[in-house]
């Protein structure tokens, strides 16, 4: 895959001879994406002339032995800085925060073992960070709260065994996360910065748990191993894909009561809903493709990928593109992936570094009108 067959991405959609060849975008966007086995962050641009790795930054360095691994990756609400998480640190990992355009490096602070995921309040004031932790026993991890102005970690929430996939609703009340190893998905109040729900996804015994909640933290047998959060632009749903029983739940945020199931096929992982509450997307990390979810009818059309091992995703703010990473195998380099959501093919692909996963979107211009 090279920049010339790049730049003729837009028609990949006629590959079967029948679709018509969609028009290209008539905007521009943005996005960044860290690849964890580089050292190294992509700023990637999706516009009428293609798809384009426009920059590659250093993102790592804190061990001479070893790649850093940068994992997660997210932009701020204002779109002046972005954050990435380094997952290899010394005993623990860090947060970089970084100016956009410029990628200039601002701040760092140190968190929890194998920081993962990240998700920012609607005001850009803290974030919320996910500590995996893949090191020695499996023991409870934790969510770091880091007040973001000053990047200096608050506290931490103890919440379960290998907590990821975390996001914050829209009004910035609560942060949801889930448990993989421990079959929760566990509610925080952003207020107190203290869990405040669990909802236990074990098979047959699904439910909100009573009692303490800091007293469920046992591992059982394998069952939902949830991966992700997604939160409906209206705070109403929640989506959280089950690795291990190949489905998506459909979950009322109020009641935490499961309201419906859509079955994915192997490995669902990443998810989100578009702006315009139409599309859930769904990585499925085994089975190297996304699963586009009609939300009203709950139908799902596969679309598949150019690389396995399909990671993150982000849907553009007009609703109109959904942005797939692929990490790939081996030594093969990753690939990002454009979907055009009305029809439902990748249309733009490009190749990037190596293990492609956290993306982070940062904003769409449209050209100026003389």
């Amino acid at each position: 895959m090279n920049s010339a067959w790049v730049a003729a991405g837009f028609a990949l959609a006629s590959m079967t001879g029948t679709e018509p060849v969609p028009p290209p975008p008539t905007a521009s966007y943005w996005v960044y994406v860290a690849n964890e086995s580089s050292d190294l962050v992509s700023r990637v641009r999706f516009g009428p002339d293609g798809l384009v790795e426009e920059k590659t930054i250093r993102a790592g360095g804190l061990r001479p032995d070893e790649l850093s691994g940068p994992h997660g990756l997210t932009v701020s609400p204002n779109g002046k800085e972005w954050f990435v998480s380094l997952a290899h640190g010394l005993p623990y990992g860090q947060i970089w925060k970084l100016e956009t355009g410029t990628d200039r490096f601002l701040d760092s602070t140190t968190v929890g073992l194998f920081p993962a995921t990240m998700a920012v309040t609607p005001d850009g004031s803290t974030l919320y960070v996910v500590n995996f932790n893949l090191h020695g026993d499996m023991v409870p991890s934790s969510v770091s709260v880091v007040f973001t102005p000053l990047l200096g970690e608050q506290r931490k929430v103890e919440t379960c065994l290998m907590p990821h996939g975390g996001r914050i609703t829209h009004d910035g009340r609560f942060h949801y996360s889930a448990c993989m190893m421990s079959d929760q998905l566990v509610e925080i109040a952003t207020g107190r910065n203290a869990v405040s729900r669990r909802l236990s996804l074990a098979p047959g015994h699904e439910g909100v748990m009573a009692g303490d909640p800091q007293g469920h933290m046992t591992m059982g047998p394998p069952g939902c191993k949830p991966t992700w959060v997604a939160i409906s632009p209206d705070d109403r749903l929640l989506y959280v894909p089950c690795n291990g029983r190949k489905e998506v739940l459909e979950i009322d945020r109020a009641s935490l009561a499961i309201t419906r199931r859509l079955p994915t096929g192997a490995g669902p992982y990443n998810a989100t809903v578009s702006a315009d509450g139409k599309w859930l997307v769904v990585t499925l990390k085994s089975n190297q493709a996304a699963a586009l979810f009609d939300l009203a009818s709950g139908t799902e059309t596969r679309v598949p990928t150019t690389q396995p091992i399909t990671h993150g995703v982000v849907v553009t703010p007009d609703s109109r593109y959904a942005f797939i990473t692929n990490e790939a195998i081996g030594a093969t380099r990753s690939t990002l992936d454009v979907i055009d959501l009305a029809t439902r093919a990748v249309v733009a692909s490009v190749q990037l570094q190596y293990q492609a996963g956290g993306i982070g979107f940062w904003k769409m211009e449209r050209p100026v009108k003389p």
